[in-house]
């Protein structure tokens, strides 16, 4: 409890001291990301940065946490230790024992990332430090949530899809993914041949259209879904902090810790079921063999 407290407090001191220098003209968040600067063609934006800086202070946060892992783990040990026993008791039984070990290190990298990506923009100074730009002359700000731009949510779905495609290769094999794809899911014994071939073209067609939503459909999804929460939680803050820098914005920093929550928890789940669709398959059959393949007996 007085943990929860501390907590509270904390967060109360940060809403208020939080600088609102983004007035009028400012009171909000640019759709687009500001370049800061270019290395050769490559422009370098401020999502780019706060990027690089989140995963720099992710890395830097748990090797002060864990230290060198002891037995008897300490505190931080034991924090991020309980971290990662939650979300792999929520995943394994998605993505199957046999791929569990190979996926989860993608999966608790996501989760981590994004959260502290989207709780980012609670920070003082995130998003409201202000600058100008040395090529368009107008403000922009120094820093912003990279869930707050499309650019980065779309490259971190693509990329997110395509660990998946490569470790589903690896565990399911290509060709459980292309009868998962393209096969006949009828039973020959439950249907006519005049049913169950004309049903084979179908599911070949279904099939494309498969390739199109996992592709395609899937990672665009996931990229607008997060970017909309992201984007649209800034411009609140940013609108509140406008009205009245004092105690008007500290109900939205809680309701903006919940939405970065479930975004992240959402991204991370949904990429999990994507790859155990075919991952868990082969758990499936190998407890069916491990049975004897024994079907219930009936009772008549």
């Amino acid at each position: 409890m007085i943990r929860v407290k501390k907590a509270a407090f904390l967060l109360s001191a940060l809403a208020l001291a939080t600088p609102a220098w983004a007035a009028d003209e400012h009171a909000g968040v640019e759709a687009m990301a500001g370049t800061l600067f270019h290395v050769g063609p490559l422009p370098v934006t401020n999502s780019m940065l706060m990027t690089w800086l989140v995963a720099v202070g992710l890395i830097v946060l748990v090797r002060l946490m864990v230290g060198k892992p002891q037995l008897v783990p300490t505190r931080g040990q034991a924090m991020v230790e309980g971290l990662l026993e939650g979300i792999r008791d929520i995943v394994g039984p998605i993505i199957g024992k046999r791929a569990i070990a190979a996926t989860f290190p993608l999966l608790i990298g996501l989760f981590v990332f994004i959260l502290i990506q989207n709780w980012s923009g609670l920070i003082p100074g995130v998003g409201t430090i202000m600058m100008r730009s040395h090529m368009s002359g107008e403000w922009m700000e120094l820093v912003r949530p990279a869930g707050a731009d499309m650019n980065s949510t779309i490259a971190l779905s693509f990329c997110a899809f395509i660990a998946g495609f490569i470790l589903v290769l690896r565990f399911a094999g290509p060709k459980a993914i292309l009868v998962d794809l393209f096969g006949n899911k009828a039973d020959k014994n439950d249907v006519s041949p005049f049913v169950y071939y004309p049903l084979s073209l179908v599911f070949i067609v279904v099939g494309f259209l498969e390739l199109v939503s996992i592709f395609f459909a899937r990672p665009i999804s996931l990229s607008f879904r997060l970017y909309g929460n992201i984007f649209g939680g800034e411009n609140l803050l940013h609108s509140m902090s406008a009205i009245t820098r004092w105690g008007l914005p500290l109900p939205f920093y809680f309701m903006e810790i919940l939405v970065g929550l479930v975004q992240a928890f959402v991204f991370t789940l949904l990429i999990a079921v994507y790859i155990g669709l075919l991952t868990s398959h082969g758990d499936h059959e190998h407890g069916h063999e491990a049975s004897g393949g024994a079907h219930p007996p009936s009772h008549h």
